[in-house]
């Protein structure tokens, strides 16, 4: 509810206490990405938001790949839960966040530009256009280390596109909930250009390329987000634990009742193993 107000605040607090940077700060060269953003495309959040969901998005997969996402098709539509991250309250991460399950929220200074996403729970990714480099020592995050450079493309004074990169990820992650994998090295570069829409200013796009080892080749897609017209006066709070009824024991996902026993997830599904409980 009060989240994403405070993260705001707090990066803009941070920010603001750099020396210098109130000064330096002249939002009139920034496009204007203020308010509230949500996924353009109606129906179920996907990668590719032009193209039906699961084996709709076409996507270029490895062979390995491709049947390790027709496996986890087969199982979802046995009733199963594939492994998706989600189900264990695990964050999205890049490039699935950029979906819009949930609105999302873009403050942009000289130093960098936050990207406010309360989905699974907060989350906050930092885009640094500072000139740095990925440090050496950096531990890999679900959202990865983004380095963007702001463009003028069309030379009038103003910047109107940010240019990212996006390395140093961690898993587990997929392309959506249909469980479209990446690869297990969590080697993905992901490059993004987002600017606003030349002939309606409340249009956003993202053009995301993701370059992955389950991939034959670069995945390209455009996203488009729409700003809500009307001031929202407060969020949602989201906290995945505290109503997530999924439990993961071994490789199989169970839900708990509201009496707080085990139910299967799928049909003729095998109970846990029991060798390690004691009576």
């Amino acid at each position: 509810m009060y989240a994403k107000s405070f993260v705001a605040a707090f990066a803009l607090a941070a920010v603001l206490a750099l020396p210098g940077v109130a000064r330096a700060f002249d939002a009139a060269k920034y496009p204007d990405f203020g308010g509230v953003w949500q996924r353009a495309t109606p129906g179920e959040p996907r990668f590719d938001p032009t193209k039906p969901p699961g084996r709709g998005q076409d996507a270029p997969l490895t062979a390995e790949y491709r049947a390790a996402f027709e496996a986890q098709l087969n199982e979802m539509a046995d009733g199963g839960k594939a492994d998706l991250p989600a189900y264990t309250c695990l964050p999205p991460g890049m490039p699935m966040m950029m979906n819009a399950s949930v609105p999302v929220e873009i403050i942009v200074f000289p130093e960098a530009t936050y990207i406010l996403v309360d989905h699974i729970y907060e989350s906050v990714r930092r885009i640094f256009t500072d000139d740095r480099k990925v440090p050496d020592d950096f531990e890999p995050t679900f959202t990865g280390y983004s380095i963007g450079k702001w463009i003028d493309t069309d030379n009038d004074g103003k910047y109107d596109m940010l240019e990212v990169e996006t390395r140093s990820l961690k898993g587990p992650r997929v392309f959506d909930e249909s469980g479209l994998p990446l690869h297990a090295d969590n080697m993905s570069v992901i490059k993004e250009r987002i600017y606003l829409d030349k002939a309606d200013r409340n249009l956003l796009h993202d053009d995301i390329t993701v370059t992955d080892n389950a991939l034959t080749r670069p995945w390209t897609v455009m996203k488009t987000y729409k700003r809500e017209t009307a001031p929202r006066t407060a969020w949602e709070e989201r906290v995945c634990a505290e109503d997530n009824t999924f439990i993961k024991i071994g490789n199989e996902y169970y839900n708990r009742d509201a009496n707080g026993f085990l139910m299967p997830t799928k049909r003729n599904q095998r109970p846990p193993d029991l060798r390690l409980f004691k009576e």
